[in-house]
């Protein structure tokens, strides 16, 4: 459906545009190869807008460059979709329908031989710039995420030269590395997003060995509140006397409306209002297991737990998390063998 509008709508904008008469076509035939990449797989670092725009744009620039200096078809072929790649690996544009840019340059007939330098801008800049505009309204209407926003590295939260607490078991950076080199491939995904995938995927494997402890199996229960109103001394004081680092925050119906702590009333003024901050929460038949990524990411130090009304029912800590996990691997370590004895102890 994507491939369907976007083309349809680029080939027509460029008919307006151009009017009637011998003229270049509507759209180059290399639009439609970009087109797939944009619709079907809009995450790859290839179907990204300036991978589309620059890459066909540069590539058949290069085309037309070594059409009027290259003779010989058969070698001119080659160095054009031979200079493409480089030109767009240099330029950081890479796109599989660039080379057949480049090749249409070439061999495109009269009249790209008539448009010259002016091929690369009219019609095959303007047919990206157009498949493109239309992708990015096309992926928004259907709630995905184009342009494709690569995975942030991680930053210790503490601003020292740690990893983040995460990411200091398990597999590394260097590890993908070793490993993508290994294979001897070229893999269309950056490795800041396979790092997010593999670390989704233990996750996942987390979630099948001991999703079957919920938030309700862990929870507190008796949580200790407070409402947006209360002085500055006041939370600090129930944040001390129950020696917790986080209070939810209640609106005049008892709803959550979010947290505080020790950390935001440090930066707050004394007469300022309650610096309150966005809650992190989970339901209470959600595994309790995948909280965390959240309270270990050193800055969550609790997940408020709400019913269906946003009141809250319930708050795990990281204590309450490392609780359970220590429990969790107690019951799953096998039982130690007496020497000597064929009974377990």
């Amino acid at each position: 459906m994507g491939a369907l509008i976007g083309i349809c709508l680029t080939g027509l904008v460029c008919g307006l545009a151009m009017g009637e008469g011998p003229h270049l076509p509507l759209i180059v035939a290399p639009v439609g190869a970009s087109a797939v990449l944009l619709f079907a797989v809009p995450a790859s670092p290839l179907a990204q807008p300036w991978s589309i725009v620059g890459g066909n744009t540069i590539s058949a620039l290069v085309g037309v460059t070594v059409a009027a200096l290259v003779t010989d078809p058969a070698l001119a072929i080659g160095l054009a979709v031979a200079l493409a790649i480089l030109a767009m690996s240099l330029t950081r544009s890479l796109h599989p329908p660039g080379g057949a840019a480049a090749l249409t340059a070439v061999i495109g007939g009269a009249a790209v031989t008539r448009a010259g330098f002016w091929f690369p801008l009219v019609p095959v800049a303007v047919n990206s710039l157009l498949l493109v505009g239309v992708g990015m309204l096309f992926h928004r209407l259907s709630r995905r995420q184009y342009p494709h926003r690569q995975t942030v590295a991680p930053v210790n939260a503490h601003r020292t030269a740690d990893p983040p607490a995460a990411f200091r078991v398990g597999f590394n950076t260097a590890d993908i590395d070793a490993a993508v080199a290994s294979l001897n491939e070229t893999l269309d995904i950056s490795r800041a997003d396979l790092d997010a995938l593999l670390r989704q995927v233990e996750l996942q494997s987390l979630l099948r060995q001991h999703g079957e402890l919920t938030c309700a199996d862990v929870m507190s229960r008796d949580v200790v509140t407070t409402v947006p109103d209360a002085s500055a001394e006041t939370v600090r004081g129930l944040l001390l006397a129950h020696d917790i680092r986080t209070l939810p925050v209640l609106d005049g119906e008892g709803r959550l409306a979010g947290t505080v702590g020790l950390r935001e009333l440090a930066a707050a003024a004394p007469d300022a209002r309650l610096p309150v901050s966005q809650a992190a929460t989970a339901k209470a038949g959600d595994p309790a297991i995948g909280l965390v990524p959240r309270l270990t990411d050193g800055t969550i130090h609790a997940v408020v737990v709400t019913d269906g009304d946003n009141r809250v029912v319930g708050i795990i800590s990281q204590t309450d998390l490392l609780a359970m996990l220590a429990k969790s691997l107690s019951e799953t370590r096998p039982i130690p063998m007496m020497a000597g004895h064929g009974q377990g102890i």
